[in-house]
């Protein structure tokens, strides 16, 4: 139960200091000199693709807090076998953290080749990263841990697995922003939104560490 309330503290705190940096707690109308234009200010300081961004976080925050509460209630029962976690992860631990990084420098670069390379590594690392999980899947599955055959088996999959589903759904925003950069079309929509892309990596690497950690101590 600490872990869950550890987790939905540390998703809140990110979600304020984030605001924050986006400037949406300042109130423009304070400001002196000319009259302040509040609808002009409200959608530039935060657009509409960011304030839903932020909606889906909280969402996707309150989905991952069930499943680890069912977790932690189901595994008290007595058919609870805990299963022994591929040496994989680390490796897919890792190339999620570089994918992380790589997307972060793709938004702080000012050198337009720096960025493609970023964004391409991205990609590659994100890839890398879900083709890792299959893999720990399929060395799980050779061992003889199958889905239903034990509880502590079955949340493996669904952690892993619906992680996994958000990043290839992140994948594609990912893909549409990157080919828009490269072909230098509506390159500033495409900026937004590989700037969204950072945000959502970022959380999905938190998320994977709560996973991560949860799954190892357990």
């Amino acid at each position: 139960m600490e872990v869950i309330l550890v987790f939905i503290f540390v998703a809140v705190s990110v979600s304020y200091w984030w605001l924050w940096r986006q400037k949406i707690f300042e109130k423009p109308w304070t400001n002196e000199g000319t009259e302040a234009d509040l609808r002009d200010d409200i959608g530039s300081i935060l657009p509409t693709a960011t304030t839903g961004l932020i909606l889906f976080l909280a969402v996707v925050t309150s989905v991952f807090a069930l499943f680890i509460s069912a977790y932690f209630t189901r595994m008290e029962l007595n058919d609870w076998n805990p299963i022994q976690e591929p040496g994989l992860l680390w490796i897919n631990t890792v190339l999620l953290v570089l994918a992380s990084v790589s997307i972060h420098v793709s938004t702080r670069a000012d050198n337009v080749n720096i960025v493609k390379a970023a964004l391409l590594a991205t990609g590659v690392f994100t890839v890398s990263f879900i083709w890792g999980q299959y893999a720990a899947w399929q060395q799980l599955i050779d061992a003889g841990y199958y889905l239903q055959s034990n509880p502590a088996n079955s949340f493996f999959y669904l952690f892993t697995g619906l992680h996994g589903l958000h990043l290839l759904g992140g994948l594609w925003v990912w893909l549409w922003a990157t080919l828009r950069i490269f072909t230098e079309v509506e390159v500033d929509r495409a900026k937004i939104s590989v700037q969204l892309c950072r945000t959502y990596w970022h959380f999905l690497l938190i998320v994977w560490m709560v996973l991560f950690a949860l799954l190892l101590s357990t």
